[in-house]
């Protein structure tokens, strides 16, 4: 399998006829009131049990993610140091790859899924002195017990807030914000608006507008570039970049070509 990553660019999809009817399909039956409310009540055991299933087998060290962010590198010089809090941690395929490159980061992290952050701190790279690690709903004060307002220099919401419901999309981001330095970067990656994968949810499986139900009763959320500049903006950051990442996935061996769309934002806490 070979990933071939193509340039930025700002111009939402034009669905094909054919897209536009798989989607139009998919409100022929939709998530109920009374099932979506529970998807929201059980949204912590859904991870709990994701993670059970998939131990830390299911994702892959995230060793792009400093091809992406630069910023992720800094120089390890003694003056460089800086805090990092990563949301939405898992079991940190994100982390120790990244705690490699940057020798004098600190990394905080929490997860929705206790279960998540007991694998981090069983990972044999786990040193309690670079890394501290713990549960949380980001999108609930809690966050602050473990955490300092204007303490950090860099925050990570990576294919997070996609799983979060959008009444509280904006509750997570004036969080972060809070616990960011003035001129403290957020570096968000995430599912953008007619992804593949979106494309191929059946009937059943659609909860609200862009807002799915998978079939393991985890959620995701597929984002447009306007929509998130409204929620940064309105959270206070200042956007510096803001664009769709098109990729394909190629397995020639299995004639498999799967196009795919991410969003991908730096933006600023003001100085």
């Amino acid at each position: 399998m070979s990933e071939d990553f193509q340039s930025d660019c700002t111009e939402t999809k034009t669905l094909t006829p054919e897209e536009s009817r798989a989607l139009e399909y998919q409100n022929s039956r939709v998530v109920s009131d009374h099932k979506a409310n529970l998807l929201e009540i059980q949204a912590k055991k859904h991870w709990d049990l994701f993670y059970k299933r998939n131990e830390t087998r299911f994702f892959r060290d995230r060793h792009w993610t400093t091809r992406e962010f630069s910023e992720l590198l800094g120089d390890n010089g003694p003056q460089d140091e800086k805090v990092l809090f990563e949301i939405g941690c898992g079991v940190g395929n994100f982390i120790y790859p990244l705690l490699e490159e940057n020798f004098n980061l600190k990394v905080v992290a929490c997860d929705l899924s206790p279960r998540a952050v007991e694998f981090v701190k069983s990972n044999p790279s786990y040193t309690p002195e670079r890394i501290k690690v713990f549960p949380c709903d980001i999108t609930s004060n809690e966050v602050f017990d473990n955490v300092q307002a204007d303490s950090l220099d860099i925050a990570t919401l990576i294919f997070v807030l996609s799983a979060i419901h959008p009444n509280k999309f904006l509750a997570c981001l004036q969080n972060i914000f809070k616990l960011l330095k003035p001129g403290g970067l957020l570096l968000f990656r995430d599912y953008g608006l007619f992804d593949m994968a979106q494309l191929r949810f059946k009937p059943g499986n659609k909860i609200s507008e862009n807002f799915y139900m998978r079939h393991d009763g985890t959620r995701t959320y597929f984002f447009s570039i306007d929509f998130v500049k409204q929620l940064f903006e309105e959270a206070g950051y200042i956007i510096h970049v803001n664009s769709y990442i098109h990729r394909r996935t190629v397995n020639k061996k299995d004639n498999i070509d799967v196009p795919r769309i991410f969003i991908q934002v730096k933006a600023q806490k003001p100085k």
